[in-house]
């Protein structure tokens, strides 16, 4: 496993946008996202009318793992909370996520900023 995915980069993916060389390269390599972020991508495609299924197949065929969220992952999220941070709790589980892990986490978000483990997209 190499990376965590945020829900922007996947969506930057599968949608062809600026950036998404960048995760398909990671999604190459065996990365991961959390359950809360794929729960974000699905509710976006399916908002936008997309194929879900089509786009679950297409993600899944890169060998993407789905992480669950843990006790701790909630517990770190919760406590990184600040009222209009910027970060909503999807974001925050992301970066729990990859501190458990110990990996670098891809995001198009820019409100994350570049901090140790956080790589912009584009």
């Amino acid at each position: 496993m190499s990376d965590v995915l945020d829900a922007s980069a996947l969506l930057a993916f599968v949608q062809g946008e600026t950036g998404a060389d960048v995760v398909e390269a990671a999604l190459d390599d065996a990365p991961c996202c959390g359950a809360a972020n794929w729960s974000e991508v699905a509710q976006r495609v399916v908002s936008a009318g997309g194929d879900w299924d089509l786009t679950r197949a297409l993600l899944l065929s890169y060998d993407l793992r789905v992480e669950p969220v843990t006790a701790s992952d909630a517990e770190w999220a919760a406590y990184r909370h600040r009222r209009g941070g910027g970060l909503s709790l999807a974001d925050r589980l992301c970066l729990a996520l990859g501190e458990r892990l110990g990996l670098r986490v891809l995001t198009a978000d820019k409100a994350w900023g570049t901090a140790e483990r956080i790589v912009q997209i584009r």
